[in-house]
């Protein structure tokens, strides 16, 4: 049975009509044309899924459309700054951290998640962060350099990226 569902993506109010049973991801991929966010494993395992809800990370493939209900969602879509790129998107374009770019929705998600509760991470951390998040083409070493250069630039200093 169908039920309106009302939240907040991408900044912006929207409503649907939906089974709230039916899982998030493909609520936003195959009703809203979100495809930006992936499904991997559909199993909770991966973080290809990954969203923001009320600024915390969440894996769509692990809930329902009725959780959406209220929330403030951020998918991919919503991250970049009016018509520029978020700082965490450019610095995986120019780490090379991106490859197959399967991968990279959820992890730029969790990047700027991390980065919000810790501006000047070690990398030690950076690579606790996105631990939950699998890439089997780039390797995480340039995706740690990447989540650095951006910690430094949103901070405001001068990266050599």
């Amino acid at each position: 049975m169908k039920r309106k569902i009302s939240f907040t993506l991408n900044g912006s109010e929207i409503s649907i009509e939906t089974d709230p049973a039916r899982r998030a991801v493909d609520v936003l991929r195959q009703d809203l044309q979100l495809t930006g966010t992936k499904e991997g494993c559909g199993e909770g395992e991966c973080g290809a899924c990954s969203i923001l809800v009320d600024e915390t990370v969440k894996l769509s493939c692990l809930m329902t459309a009725a959780q959406l209900e209220g929330k403030k969602i951020v998918t991919i879509e919503g991250i970049a700054r009016g018509q520029g790129l978020h700082p965490i998107q450019q610095s995986f374009i120019e780490y090379g951290a991106v490859q197959c770019g399967f991968c990279t929705p959820g992890m730029v998600i969790a990047a700027v998640a991390f980065l919000a509760a810790n501006p000047a991470p070690t990398r030690e951390e950076i690579r606790d962060a996105i631990s939950g998040n699998t890439c089997r083409c780039t390797g995480y070493q340039k995706i740690v350099d990447a989540v650095e250069d951006a910690a430094e630039k949103m901070r405001g200093g001068n990266s050599d990226g």
